[in-house]
């Protein structure tokens, strides 16, 4: 039978037992049409959970007639019928150790010695030593050697792909593989069109485990391709490709859209690490998907029992981060407060103090847990984890303790104790950009003296305000370095860009619990969001914003 006849027959049986009476129907075959009917073997009856009938398929005797004739007769074989079949075999859990293995990996070597395999044959039996000895197998080296004298123009997408995953081993990244690589980079932009979902992911990942930085435009192409291919990729695929997204900081409007069609589609039958993923992606890029985050909410409160500890917090975390309630939000944190109440010890105790403090960000208080957080033993607990009590954890302890005093006067449990307070929380100084600058300006304009208003005012209670103006009892405007008889304050929160979700006017959760907490701690606070501003040029207009905003009656100075 021609190899063409007998290839259309093959692909079209669907189980083992088709294919091995098919196979005795035969009474000649070709090294290559054996080793193809192995990858058929190893296309139906393998899963994700392994070899779903081992026994039904290694102790057939046509099976092992295969073997035989791979075992001993490697030396008459054809490339493609020696290394088809060693990817089979693999595929087929067949062990490593066994003297078929090492017979046909014995072969594949001496013909790579020699020089006779092809960029087909040596991308295949690169495949397989990834398979069996992972990327630190010696092996990989020699091939990837040969590969540099090839014409990397000739490369079909298959090829190209093996190379990158080829080259993924630090060691082996550097000077000697950066030409290659830039090669590789530059050939593969032109066949960004053609790459399926797989090959699309695997081309990302390898980028950022080479940490191509300098391949802008392959991975600005790589990124917009990905976006047709949201509803095909696997879990993992998908993880790589927003693992991607995150490391070359890039952004497509186009790629969100089609997140937020996929997601609340699939939610329930994707895996809790991949939306894990996508929760964390969007926080790390401040956008709020309303839909992701209803979805993912909907999720939490049906399947949460069986979730990791660290896809509890990778759920929950994002909408303390980005300061979001999803329309279920009341049994979205039933469920929490039960599922840490059942695994409370469980829990990284960093990822706890992550996990509660988000939900403080968005009033949601876990009083229950809170003397458990400020005990001694969890103190040192989180003191012996890397990177032990850095700023962030003493802020974030800092802060829990600041919502208990001012938000939970009910709250009788143990106090966070000094020693673990900080001074202040840190101030991003992006967030004071040319916002503050044109406020500062517009101020000057209408109280006429800049002594009466001082800016970055650290207080007593670890937060820093943006600008600070004292007003007496009488409404009299006061020097900012008066400290008698003040009797109001007022706090202008000059809020960039960057501190409110992406394209919204959404405040993000660390400057939505500031503003609460200051207006408790008896500030008057003026929110002057970006918004607002940006518009206003000339001194005269800010100045007349800012009345409005500030002394909305009237106002005096002092004298």
């Amino acid at each position: 039978m021609e190899e063409q006849q007998f290839f259309k027959k093959l692909n079209s049986l669907c189980t083992s037992k088709e294919i091995f009476d098919f196979l005795s129907s035969l009474e000649v075959m070709s090294d290559t049409m054996a080793s193809g009917a192995l990858q058929r073997i190893s296309e139906v009856e393998v899963d994700d959970s392994g070899l779903k009938n081992p026994e039904g398929v290694l102790e057939n005797e046509v099976f092992r007639a295969l073997c035989f004739q791979f075992e001993f007769e490697s030396s008459k074989l054809s490339n493609t019928g020696v290394l088809n079949a060693l990817q089979a075999l693999i595929k087929l859990r067949i062990d490593p150790q066994s003297t078929l293995m090492a017979t046909l990996l014995s072969e594949g070597k001496k013909r790579l010695d020699k020089g006779q395999l092809t960029v087909k044959n040596l991308c295949a039996l690169g495949e397989s030593l990834l398979e069996l000895e992972g990327p630190g197998c010696a092996m990989l080296k020699q091939i990837v050697d040969c590969m540099q004298e090839e014409d990397i123009e000739k490369w079909s997408p298959r090829e190209m792909v093996m190379v990158y995953k080829m080259l993924q081993v630090p060691a082996r990244v550097g000077e000697q593989y950066q030409d290659l690589l830039d090669r590789l980079n530059s050939v593969a932009l032109n066949i960004v069109s053609q790459l399926s979902p797989t090959f699309t992911s695997i081309m990302l990942n390898s980028l950022v485990v080479l940490h191509q930085t300098r391949a802008v435009p392959l991975v600005t192409a790589l990124c917009k391709h990905s976006v047709k291919h949201i509803p095909y990729f696997t879990g993992d695929e998908l993880v790589n490709v927003l693992e991607a997204f995150l490391y070359f900081g890039h952004r497509e409007e186009i790629f969100t859209e089609a997140l937020e069609t996929h997601v609340p589609r699939s939610i329930f039958t994707m895996h809790p690490q991949t939306v894990s993923k996508v929760m964390h992606y969007c926080c790390q890029k401040t956008i709020l998907s309303k839909p992701i985050f209803d979805a993912a909410a909907e999720s939490f409160i049906s399947d949460a029992d069986t979730f990791t500890t660290d896809q509890i917090a990778g759920y929950i975390i994002p909408f303390g981060t980005l300061n979001y309630q999803p329309p279920s939000a009341s049994s979205l944190f039933r469920k929490l407060e039960a599922v840490l109440h059942s695994r409370f010890t469980h829990f990284k105790p960093r990822t706890l103090l992550n996990l509660l403090h988000s939900c403080v960000l968005i009033q949601r208080y876990p009083v229950n847990f809170l003397p458990k957080i400020f005990s001694p033993y969890f103190l040192q607990q989180l003191q012996a984890q890397p990177p032990g009590l850095d700023r962030v954890v003493t802020s974030q302890l800092t802060q829990l303790f600041l919502t208990v005093i001012l938000e939970c006067p009910f709250y009788e449990g143990p106090k966070l104790l000094p020693k673990y307070q900080v001074k202040a929380f840190l101030v991003p100084h992006s967030s004071l950009d040319v916002h503050l600058k044109k406020v500062k300006t517009g101020l000057l304009y209408l109280l006429k003296k800049r002594a009466y208003f001082a800016t970055e005012v650290s207080t007593p209670y670890f937060y820093t305000v943006d600008i600070e103006i004292k007003l007496d009892e009488e409404g009299f405007v006061l020097p900012a370095a008066q400290s008698e008889e003040v009797h109001r304050r007022i706090a202008l929160c000059v809020d960039g860009r960057n501190r409110f979700c992406l394209n919204s006017h959404n405040l993000l959760g660390e400057q939505a619990i500031k503003q609460r907490h200051l207006q408790l701690l008896g500030y008057e606070v003026v929110q002057i969001p970006f918004f607002e501003i940006e518009s206003l040029q000339d001194s005269r207009k800010i100045a007349e914003y800012l009345h409005k905003k500030i002394f909305p009656h009237s106002y005096q100075l002092g004298c």
